[in-house]
């Protein structure tokens, strides 16, 4: 079992806790942002952070494990390899997650959301209710991550790996954007990089 300071040494070594000005999906401006892409990249890391996760939910026999596209996918399929059940991810089409390349919730499945990051909950919320809505029963959301510093409140329990308390601001109040810095776009829904 990993402590939360060797997970952060992992996301450390990976160069995974970028410092700066970001712009994140949610719109808000950070100065801290986490990129588990880069921890991701190894597989290594990926199967044991998987691990980790599915330990919340080793009891609750899961069917499937569904997740966010893009950043979610490799979560997805770690946690549902280390429970041994199926992993899908959801994409975004016309702005809302939906499930596509044949992927199929059952009525009465048992699931769990994850995410790598969560930051507002938007999403993991997001696939809870499109989970609900096939009627399938939904047990639980994991993340990597909450970078809310575990202020967010689901319909069902969540749990991360780590929790982190990164402010962030909305554009209009953004202190980084009052210094000048340049505002960056590192996420999965990228359009572009460029000053604030």
């Amino acid at each position: 079992m990993l402590t939360g300071d060797a997970i952060w040494d992992i996301f450390r070594a990976c160069g995974a806790i970028l410092e700066g000005h970001f712009l994140l999906t949610s719109g808000r401006h950070a100065a801290r942002y986490i990129q588990c892409a880069r921890v991701l990249q190894y597989p290594t890391y990926a199967a044991l952070l998987g691990e980790e996760l599915a330990r919340f939910f080793r009891e609750e026999e899961v069917e499937v494990v569904l997740g966010p596209a893009l950043g979610a996918v490799i979560v997805a399929h770690e946690v549902a390899r280390a429970l041994g059940a199926r992993a899908m991810f959801a994409e975004r089409e016309a702005g809302k997650l939906t499930l596509r390349r044949g992927f199929t919730l059952e009525a009465g499945e048992t699931v769990v959301v994850v995410e790598d990051v969560l930051t507002t909950g938007g999403s993991a919320g997001e696939l809870l209710a499109l989970a609900e809505a096939a009627g399938a029963r939904v047990v639980g959301i994991g993340a990597l991550v909450d970078r809310s510093g575990g202020h967010l409140t689901f319909a069902r329990p969540h749990r991360a790996l780590v929790t982190l308390d990164v402010p962030a601001y909305a554009a209009e109040s953004c202190p980084l954007c009052r210094e000048g810095l340049p505002l960056v776009k590192p996420g999965s829904r990228e359009k572009g990089t460029g000053p604030a």
